[in-house]
Parts: C-alpha cells; structure tokens; sequence
C-alpha cells in the first residue's frame, strides 16, 4: 500500500488535510519532523477535525530515521523541480509519496535520495498547488494505478 510522507512541515492546518486524506483513503501518513508548529495531538485534532484521529501516522524524529522505515520501497518525490510528469509516471504498490515543506521545499539531501521525482502539470503561469492538494492528487494517482483504493476488487 502506498504511503505519504511529509518532509518537515510547516502549517498545522495542511497536516490536518492530509491526514484527512491519508484517513479515507486508509494510507499511512509518515510525518519527518521537526515540524514549524507544535504538533500534538489537540493541534492535529483541530486541523484534521474528528479524521485526524483515525489517521495511521507514524511519526519520525529526523529523516535519518525515516529513511530506515523504507524496507526497500521507493521514494517518490513531489517537486515542481522534477522533470518526470505525474500523468508519466508507473507507480508501484508499496512506493512512498514525499512532499517537502510547504515554505523551503526539499533540501539536495532529500532530493538525491529519491527513487523518483514527479510533478503535477498546471497551466503556464502556476508554480505550485497548496500541498495537501498536491499530496491528494498524487496519492489518488498511486491508488488508482495499482488498483489499491479502499474497496476496490481488481
């Protein structure tokens, strides 16, 4: 089952909608801190309203430390610096989706380490969708290409 990943995020509030998405879509939501809020229980609560609380999150207190949670799956890195088109790209059943932080990105570190990195076209003269938009979109595609949306029989 895919995952989502976010690397060091910076609002409470796309945290919330992400785990939101992670919640309904029965994924796991890995969370690389540290975070530019104070995370706990009531923020995430208050961002994700009552889905946060049946989120699976898995927590990780650096990225040294998430890296060790992969057991081989890929890593696939949201970027508008990517040159790989979301539309382009053949996901596999176990691969984790990253986005980096909404105010910095993903520093090189991370960007070397990916398996793959995608982008999500737009419409010239857009640079970006809010994150959890784009977490949204990407996972959705994940799901929908290895047939693994809640409920689906291939």
């Amino acid at each position: 089952m895919p995952r989502i990943a976010l690397y060091q995020p910076d609002i409470a509030g796309n945290v919330g909608a992400v785990l939101r998405t992670a919640a309904c879509l029965d994924v796991t939501c890995d969370i690389i801190e540290p975070c530019g809020f104070a995370f706990s229980e009531r923020a995430i609560k208050r961002a994700g309203m009552d889905y946060a609380a049946q989120a699976k999150i898995s927590r990780h207190a650096d990225w040294v430390s998430f890296l060790e949670t992969l057991d081989g799956a890929r890593l696939i890195l949201m970027s508008s610096k990517a040159s790989t088109p979301l539309p382009n790209f053949v996901f596999q059943h176990d691969d984790v989706i990253l986005m980096g932080s909404e105010s910095s990105g993903a520093p090189a570190e991370v960007h070397d380490r990916a398996d793959a990195r995608v982008y999500i076209p737009m419409a010239t003269g857009f640079r970006s969708l809010n994150i959890s938009v784009s977490a949204g979109i990407a996972l959705a595609e994940a799901l929908r290409q290895t047939h693994q949306f809640p409920g689906e029989t291939t």
